[in-house]
């Protein structure tokens, strides 16, 4: 194991002259709580993009556990190790529960297009498997009794586990969470807090998150990064950060 599980080096990305990104530079451990901070507009989510491959850096690599995924596809990311969830919650609102950790399963499958087709046994023990994984992971985030009901009729505070669920079911490294406080109450907010801290003791898991709540990124993160107009601000121990006059001033304005 590398000694970073993600590490960026000057990462950045322009559209035509404007530079949403640039010299982005984490370093974070495995099993950290990192946060990725700053004003709206900040690159904070550009960032997720690239990291994801949704979009291509400009400038820049990264790396997952000592291996350079620049350049791969969304897909090939995924099976090397980095899931994330939405700043706008995105289920199969259609589908049932448990189906849609399944659909997070996918990469997981052994089985070729010729056995599912003709329904071989394999098939049928895989599914059998994806199955009982799927129903022990809901039953960790406490929704194993609504496993059958529709995505859509599950709370709010439930559809944030639900989602962070699903990221968890195609087995990252790395889960990127986008905002994943936004729209909650306190008593959600404190519940979630919980969860993304059992996240990464339960499962080993190495998490970066954005967040506006500062509540929730100073209780839960170890250190953070402070984007603000697509570079680096401030960087460092969380308490430290959030008192840097500069930071103060990003948020607040002069």
């Amino acid at each position: 194991m590398s000694e970073f599980m993600l590490e960026t080096q000057n990462l950045g990305i322009s559209f035509g002259g404007l530079k949403a990104a640039q010299d982005v530079n984490l370093k974070i451990k495995p099993k950290e709580l990192y946060g990725l901070i700053g004003p709206n507009g900040a690159g904070k989510t550009t960032v997720f993009n690239m990291l994801t491959g949704v979009y291509l850096p400009t400038t820049g690599r990264f790396f997952l556990d000592g291996e350079d995924l620049t350049g791969k596809s969304t897909v090939e990311i995924s099976r090397h190790g980095i899931s994330r969830t939405f700043q706008n919650i995105r289920l199969f609102t259609n589908l049932s529960v448990i189906d849609n950790v399944l659909v997070g399963m996918t990469n997981r499958l052994p089985c070729n297009m010729f056995e599912s087709m003709f329904r071989l046994p394999r098939h049928f023990r895989t599914e059998k498997e994806l199955r009982a994984a799927a129903r022990e992971l809901l039953n960790v985030f406490g929704l194993d009794e609504e496993r059958r009901s529709l995505a859509s009729n599950l709370p709010y505070g439930k559809q944030r586990k639900l989602e962070i669920a699903r990221a968890l079911a195609t087995q990252p490294k790395l889960l990127l969470l986008d905002e994943p406080a936004a729209g909650m109450n306190p008593h959600e907010t404190a519940e979630l807090t919980e969860t993304i801290r059992f996240v990464r003791d339960h499962f080993d898991m190495t998490v970066l998150l954005i967040e506006h709540d500062m509540s929730l990124v100073s209780g839960l993160c170890d250190r953070v990064t402070v984007l603000n107009f697509g570079t680096t601000l401030a960087q460092g121990e969380t308490s430290e950060v959030l008192h840097n006059p500069e930071v103060v001033r990003a948020y607040l304005g002069d």
